[in-house]
Protein backbone atom coordinates (compact mmCIF):
# COMPACT_ATOMS: atom_id res chain seq x y z
CA UNK A 1 0.00 0.00 0.00
CA UNK A 2 1.13 3.46 -1.07
CA UNK A 3 2.39 5.68 2.23
CA UNK A 4 3.04 8.72 0.42
CA UNK A 5 5.53 8.82 -3.19
CA UNK A 6 7.74 5.57 -3.36
CA UNK A 7 7.14 4.78 0.29
CA UNK A 8 5.30 1.77 0.86
CA UNK A 9 3.65 -0.27 3.71
CA UNK A 10 2.68 -3.92 4.55
CA UNK A 11 -1.58 -3.14 5.69
CA UNK A 12 -1.93 -5.32 8.79
CA UNK A 13 -4.88 -7.48 8.41
CA UNK A 14 -7.76 -7.30 11.33
CA UNK A 15 -9.10 -10.61 10.91
CA UNK A 16 -11.24 -11.18 14.12
CA UNK A 17 -11.77 -9.23 17.29
CA UNK A 18 -8.79 -7.04 18.76
CA UNK A 19 -7.31 -7.12 21.91
CA UNK A 20 -4.03 -6.44 23.69
CA UNK A 21 -2.32 -9.05 25.69
CA UNK A 22 0.38 -6.98 26.53
CA UNK A 23 2.05 -3.45 26.73
CA UNK A 24 3.41 -2.26 23.19
CA UNK A 25 5.15 0.37 23.70
CA UNK A 26 5.52 1.35 27.36
CA UNK A 27 9.30 -0.06 27.31
CA UNK A 28 10.28 1.97 24.61
CA UNK A 29 8.83 5.12 26.49
CA UNK A 30 10.64 4.58 29.36
CA UNK A 31 14.01 4.00 27.69
CA UNK A 32 13.50 7.15 26.19
CA UNK A 33 11.99 9.03 29.58
CA UNK A 34 15.20 7.54 31.05
CA UNK A 35 17.77 9.24 28.88
CA UNK A 36 16.33 12.93 29.10
CA UNK A 37 15.19 14.99 32.29
CA UNK A 38 13.04 16.27 29.41
CA UNK A 39 9.01 16.29 29.39
CA UNK A 40 8.79 12.85 27.21
CA UNK A 41 5.44 12.35 25.24
CA UNK A 42 3.93 8.81 24.49
CA UNK A 43 2.96 8.23 20.88
CA UNK A 44 0.60 5.98 19.36
CA UNK A 45 -1.72 5.79 16.29
CA UNK A 46 -5.09 5.92 16.46
CA UNK A 47 -8.45 3.80 15.98
CA UNK A 48 -9.09 5.40 12.88
CA UNK A 49 -5.60 5.38 11.00
CA UNK A 50 -5.28 1.95 11.95
CA UNK A 51 -8.43 1.19 10.65
CA UNK A 52 -7.92 2.99 7.36
CA UNK A 53 -4.39 1.39 6.91
CA UNK A 54 -5.19 -1.96 7.51
CA UNK A 55 -7.17 -5.02 5.66
CA UNK A 56 -10.54 -4.87 8.04
CA UNK A 57 -12.60 -7.99 8.40
CA UNK A 58 -15.99 -6.76 6.93
CA UNK A 59 -18.39 -9.24 8.72
CA UNK A 60 -19.53 -6.58 11.33
CA UNK A 61 -19.96 -2.98 11.44
CA UNK A 62 -16.41 -0.93 10.75
CA UNK A 63 -17.24 1.23 14.01
CA UNK A 64 -17.09 -2.39 16.10
CA UNK A 65 -14.06 -3.14 14.78
CA UNK A 66 -12.86 0.26 15.86
CA UNK A 67 -14.10 0.16 19.73
CA UNK A 68 -12.16 -2.78 19.89
CA UNK A 69 -9.22 -1.18 18.99
CA UNK A 70 -10.18 2.50 20.85
CA UNK A 71 -10.76 -0.49 23.75
CA UNK A 72 -7.36 -1.54 23.38
CA UNK A 73 -5.48 1.74 22.76
CA UNK A 74 -6.98 2.81 26.16
CA UNK A 75 -5.09 -0.18 28.20
CA UNK A 76 -1.68 1.25 26.41
CA UNK A 77 -2.30 5.08 26.70
CA UNK A 78 -3.45 4.33 30.83
CA UNK A 79 -0.15 2.50 31.00
CA UNK A 80 2.14 5.29 29.39
CA UNK A 81 0.45 7.38 31.99
CA UNK A 82 1.58 4.89 35.30
CA UNK A 83 5.18 4.81 33.32
CA UNK A 84 5.33 8.67 33.89
CA UNK A 85 3.88 10.29 31.02
CA UNK A 86 2.70 13.45 31.48
CA UNK A 87 1.75 13.88 27.52
CA UNK A 88 0.12 10.89 25.16
CA UNK A 89 -0.21 11.92 21.30
CA UNK A 90 -2.79 9.67 19.91
CA UNK A 91 -2.16 10.21 15.87
CA UNK A 92 -5.36 10.37 13.37
CA UNK A 93 -4.41 11.97 10.58
CA UNK A 94 -6.50 9.66 8.21
CA UNK A 95 -9.36 10.75 10.08
CA UNK A 96 -10.35 13.05 7.10
CA UNK A 97 -8.89 11.17 4.61
CA UNK A 98 -11.39 8.28 5.64
CA UNK A 99 -14.63 10.29 5.10
CA UNK A 100 -17.13 8.97 2.88
CA UNK A 101 -17.40 9.98 -0.02
CA UNK A 102 -21.67 11.04 -0.04
CA UNK A 103 -22.43 13.73 2.18
CA UNK A 104 -25.39 11.93 3.81
CA UNK A 105 -23.30 9.41 5.23
CA UNK A 106 -20.58 11.89 7.05
CA UNK A 107 -22.99 12.59 10.66
CA UNK A 108 -22.47 8.61 11.66
CA UNK A 109 -19.19 8.01 10.37
CA UNK A 110 -17.81 10.91 12.10
CA UNK A 111 -19.89 10.12 15.51
CA UNK A 112 -18.31 6.65 15.70
CA UNK A 113 -14.77 8.21 14.67
CA UNK A 114 -14.96 10.81 17.38
CA UNK A 115 -16.62 8.12 20.09
CA UNK A 116 -13.09 6.07 19.25
CA UNK A 117 -10.98 8.56 19.83
CA UNK A 118 -12.49 9.76 22.98
CA UNK A 119 -12.95 5.92 23.63
CA UNK A 120 -9.17 5.68 23.38
CA UNK A 121 -8.37 8.82 25.46
CA UNK A 122 -10.93 8.93 28.19
CA UNK A 123 -9.18 6.83 30.97
CA UNK A 124 -6.52 9.60 31.73
CA UNK A 125 -6.36 11.92 34.72
CA UNK A 126 -7.48 15.05 34.07
CA UNK A 127 -3.75 16.62 34.49
CA UNK A 128 -2.35 14.39 31.39
CA UNK A 129 -2.89 16.27 28.06
CA UNK A 130 -3.70 14.55 25.36
CA UNK A 131 -2.33 15.36 21.90
CA UNK A 132 -3.34 14.25 18.35
CA UNK A 133 -2.00 15.19 14.87
CA UNK A 134 -2.84 15.26 11.31
CA UNK A 135 -1.44 15.67 7.84
CA UNK A 136 -2.86 17.63 4.97
CA UNK A 137 -6.71 17.79 4.70
CA UNK A 138 -9.61 19.81 3.80
CA UNK A 139 -10.16 20.33 7.58
CA UNK A 140 -13.58 22.76 7.12
CA UNK A 141 -15.28 19.64 6.23
CA UNK A 142 -14.77 18.15 10.08
CA UNK A 143 -13.91 21.47 12.18
CA UNK A 144 -16.49 20.22 14.50
CA UNK A 145 -15.00 16.84 14.67
CA UNK A 146 -12.02 17.98 15.48
CA UNK A 147 -13.21 20.12 18.75
CA UNK A 148 -15.24 16.55 19.56
CA UNK A 149 -12.47 14.56 20.15
CA UNK A 150 -11.80 16.84 22.81
CA UNK A 151 -7.95 16.95 22.29
CA UNK A 152 -5.75 19.18 24.48
CA UNK A 153 -3.53 20.25 21.41
CA UNK A 154 -4.01 19.64 17.99
CA UNK A 155 -0.57 19.71 15.44
CA UNK A 156 -1.72 19.80 11.99
CA UNK A 157 0.53 20.29 8.64
CA UNK A 158 0.66 23.92 7.91
CA UNK A 159 3.85 25.15 6.56
CA UNK A 160 3.13 24.62 2.96
CA UNK A 161 -0.11 26.02 3.38
CA UNK A 162 0.89 28.88 5.04
CA UNK A 163 -0.98 28.69 7.88
CA UNK A 164 -3.95 28.31 6.00
CA UNK A 165 -5.57 25.94 8.89
CA UNK A 166 -4.62 28.06 11.83
CA UNK A 167 -6.68 30.55 9.99
CA UNK A 168 -9.54 28.06 9.88
CA UNK A 169 -9.64 26.90 13.23
CA UNK A 170 -9.55 30.67 14.45
CA UNK A 171 -12.30 31.40 12.10
CA UNK A 172 -14.31 28.31 13.43
CA UNK A 173 -13.76 29.47 17.26
CA UNK A 174 -11.77 26.20 18.11
CA UNK A 175 -11.11 26.31 21.61
CA UNK A 176 -8.07 24.49 22.32
CA UNK A 177 -4.17 24.38 21.52
CA UNK A 178 -2.81 24.55 17.99
CA UNK A 179 0.00 23.72 16.83
CA UNK A 180 0.46 24.70 13.05
CA UNK A 181 3.31 23.01 11.27
CA UNK A 182 6.36 25.45 10.72
CA UNK A 183 9.01 22.58 9.29
CA UNK A 184 7.76 20.84 6.24
CA UNK A 185 9.31 17.34 6.79
CA UNK A 186 8.33 15.84 2.95
CA UNK A 187 10.72 18.08 1.96
CA UNK A 188 14.89 17.74 2.02
CA UNK A 189 15.25 21.95 2.77
CA UNK A 190 16.44 22.83 5.98
CA UNK A 191 14.07 25.82 6.92
CA UNK A 192 15.96 28.64 8.17
CA UNK A 193 15.45 30.57 11.36
CA UNK A 194 13.55 33.61 9.53
CA UNK A 195 11.48 31.54 7.40
CA UNK A 196 10.06 29.66 10.76
CA UNK A 197 9.56 32.83 12.30
CA UNK A 198 7.41 34.54 9.98
CA UNK A 199 5.34 31.69 9.80
CA UNK A 200 5.11 32.10 13.68
CA UNK A 201 4.02 35.58 13.35
CA UNK A 202 1.67 34.49 10.75
CA UNK A 203 0.05 32.18 13.02
CA UNK A 204 0.02 34.28 15.98
CA UNK A 205 -2.01 36.78 13.68
CA UNK A 206 -4.85 33.94 13.98
CA UNK A 207 -4.57 32.40 17.18
CA UNK A 208 -3.06 33.86 20.36
CA UNK A 209 0.21 32.94 21.82
CA UNK A 210 -1.11 30.89 25.22
CA UNK A 211 -2.40 28.82 22.83
CA UNK A 212 -0.01 28.42 20.06
CA UNK A 213 2.31 25.51 20.32
CA UNK A 214 5.21 25.20 17.80
CA UNK A 215 6.68 22.00 15.78
CA UNK A 216 7.20 20.37 12.65
CA UNK A 217 4.57 19.54 10.86
CA UNK A 218 5.01 15.78 11.42
CA UNK A 219 7.05 13.07 12.26
CA UNK A 220 11.10 12.96 11.67
CA UNK A 221 11.66 9.90 10.14
CA UNK A 222 11.94 10.45 6.60
CA UNK A 223 14.49 13.13 7.31
CA UNK A 224 18.53 12.55 7.39
CA UNK A 225 20.53 13.68 10.90
CA UNK A 226 22.28 16.17 8.69
CA UNK A 227 18.82 17.84 8.12
CA UNK A 228 16.78 17.32 11.30
CA UNK A 229 19.43 18.75 13.42
CA UNK A 230 20.08 22.40 11.79
CA UNK A 231 16.26 22.30 11.25
CA UNK A 232 14.99 21.97 14.95
CA UNK A 233 17.67 24.05 16.02
CA UNK A 234 16.57 26.96 13.70
CA UNK A 235 13.22 25.83 15.07
CA UNK A 236 14.27 26.29 18.50
CA UNK A 237 15.88 29.94 17.70
CA UNK A 238 12.64 31.33 16.10
CA UNK A 239 10.62 29.84 18.91
CA UNK A 240 12.82 31.74 21.20
CA UNK A 241 13.11 35.14 18.67
CA UNK A 242 9.20 35.02 19.15
CA UNK A 243 9.06 34.75 22.74
CA UNK A 244 11.73 37.86 23.32
CA UNK A 245 9.44 39.76 20.31
CA UNK A 246 6.20 39.48 22.49
CA UNK A 247 8.09 39.97 26.18
CA UNK A 248 9.12 43.40 24.75
CA UNK A 249 5.56 44.46 23.00
CA UNK A 250 3.23 46.87 25.97
CA UNK A 251 0.57 44.47 27.04
CA UNK A 252 -2.19 46.30 25.10
CA UNK A 253 -0.69 45.18 22.03
CA UNK A 254 -0.07 41.50 23.18
CA UNK A 255 -2.31 38.36 22.16
CA UNK A 256 -3.48 37.67 25.84
CA UNK A 257 -3.68 41.33 26.83
CA UNK A 258 -7.95 40.68 27.33
CA UNK A 259 -7.04 38.12 29.83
Amino acid sequence: MQSYGTRYVRPPVLAGDVHRPAPMTVDEYRCARDLTERPVKGMLTGPVTMLAWSFVRDDQPLADTARQVALALRDEVCDLEAAGAAVVQVDEPALRETLPLRRGAHAAYLAWATEAFRLTTGGVRADTQIHTHMCYAEFGDILTAIEELDADVISLEAARSRMAVAGELAAAGYPRAVGPGVYDIHAPQVPGTDEIAELLRSALGRLPAERLWVNPDCGLKTRRWDEVRPALEHLTAAARTLRAELSAEPDAHRPDADR
